[in-house]
């Protein structure tokens, strides 16, 4: 593997270096532990730190895919006037629960991916991405583009199967109230949708499994993969070389430029969702509409059509929503890290 150098990305050398902790006395203490894992615990607590802040933005989003609104500021009056502030955070519990697990798990495949196709690279096609990012002066090119885009594609598609129960049950908890006021739905799936009407994270997943076993918990599975592969390998490409761009431009290493950690960590969600978003937003069309058919129904499913207006409802909310996770996880995580760093492993 390539030598350390200054430029380092958000998952830092220790996911490869670190050994395993030696006991003391039969247990570790939760200090050296803490600095053991140090990106692991900075990234999950910036994860929800980022998730909380941003949430309603994304409530407001998954509304107008699925329901139709004459825009973000009718969205939020009428979700405000019908549901109070509750409304903007329903459904929250479900992505903060699956946030640490897939963020850590993401961050893991993807700083492992990243270094099997650069030394694949390397072997084969004589260019090394890594060693080429760490140069002084460098500029992102196609091999670093395809190693890091590859990387991230593969971390996408690693955590679609734990991230899809998690999704929908957050995504059937933002709209059950409009799903139980929706009138043009026949009798039976009137009642279906109705059972999902104000339901805590949990009984929303219980009534999932009821209706549609538990089979249910991954509908839209297909979907969900294909915007998380294509939309995460955009995301790291997008990160890597944006924040490449802003160190080789400032003069000075990633982490004593926190202004080119926060841009780029910004624009990387803002050029992915752009991008993915008429795939987003049929995922979240055919999830909404499968929650109210019964196991075995066939569940139309709607056509990805890019450049067609009403694919694209949402997408200021969506994009301003991801600049804003991006930029307070990444400044929460590099302050946390900091703080970890900091500490004494001994009392």
């Amino acid at each position: 593997m390539p030598a350390e150098s200054n430029y380092q990305d958000v998952t830092s050398s220790t996911l490869r270096t670190r050994t395993m902790p030696q006991l003391s006395g039969g247990s570790e203490k939760p200090r050296r532990w803490i600095k053991r894992y140090r990106t692991e615990t900075a990234a999950s607590a910036a994860s929800v730190l980022s998730t909380v802040t941003a949430f309603p933005l994304d409530s407001v989003k998954t509304r107008m895919q699925t329901y139709p609104y004459a825009g973000a500021l009718d969205c939020v009056r009428v979700t405000y006037k019908s549901e109070g502030i509750r409304g903007f955070f329903r459904g929250v519990l479900a992505p903060l629960a699956s946030v640490t697990l897939v963020r850590t798990i993401s961050f893991s495949i993807y700083q492992h991916s990243k270094y099997v196709y650069s030394d694949w690279m390397k072997k084969h096609l004589g260019f090394c991405p890594l060693e080429h990012v760490n140069k002084n002066g460098a500029y992102p090119n196609l091999g670093t583009i395809a190693c890091f885009g590859a990387a991230g594609a593969t971390a996408g598609s690693g955590i679609t199967f734990i991230a899809c129960p998690f999704e929908l049950t957050k995504l059937s908890a933002q709209v059950s109230v409009l799903m139980a006021n929706q009138k043009n739905a026949d009798p039976q799936r009137q009642a279906i949708a109705l059972s999902y009407h104000n339901k805590g994270t949990f009984k929303t997943l219980t009534n999932i499994v009821k209706h549609r076993g538990f089979a249910g918990m991954y509908t839209g599975l297909n979907l969900h993969l294909l915007r998380d592969t294509l939309g995460t390998g955009i995301y790291f490409a997008t990160y890597e070389s944006g924040k490449q761009l802003l160190t080789t431009f400032s003069g000075k290493d990633a982490h004593k430029n926190p202004i080119a950690v926060l841009a780029a960590g910004a624009l990387c969600g803002i050029v992915s969702w752009a991008l993915i978003y008429p795939i987003d937003s049929v995922k979240s069309i055919y999830q909404r509409n499968a929650l109210m058919y019964s196991k075995g129904q066939k569940v139309p499913v709607p056509k990805i059509q890019f450049f067609r207006r009403d694919m694209y409802r949402g997408l200021g909310v969506s994009m301003g929503r991801s600049a804003a996770v991006n930029a307070v996880f990444f400044s929460a995580f590099e302050f946390f890290k900091k703080r970890i760093n900091a500490m004494k492993e001994t009392d």
